[in-house]
């Protein structure tokens, strides 16, 4: 998983991130049925290239690598994980 998105994203779920990827590995996006359920974003650890273009726009500091992850919120890589294998349950 190259990057995760941790504890200062909860309930501001800005998406200048979803904008900024080149990839389209940030979910959910704005208008999809499960944005309003989720209290925060994701990135798919598959998709994601690691090429850190949503860094520099979250305007929380909420995106880390996986090696840079504070230590207070290494949960969230397992969260991040845990939102897209759920998704790949459901469909």
């Amino acid at each position: 998983m190259a990057y995760i998105i941790a504890e200062p994203c909860i309930d501001i779920k800005d998406t200048a991130c979803v904008d900024a990827c080149p990839v389209d590995c940030i979910h959910p996006k704005k208008g999809a049925a499960d944005f309003e359920e989720n209290t925060q974003l994701y990135i798919n650890p598959q998709e994601c290239i690691d090429c850190g273009a949503c860094v520099p726009v979250c305007p929380v500091s909420a995106i880390f690598s996986l090696d840079d992850l504070p230590s207070r919120w290494e949960g969230f890589a397992r969260t991040n994980a845990d939102y897209f294998l759920a998704a790949s349950k459901t469909k």
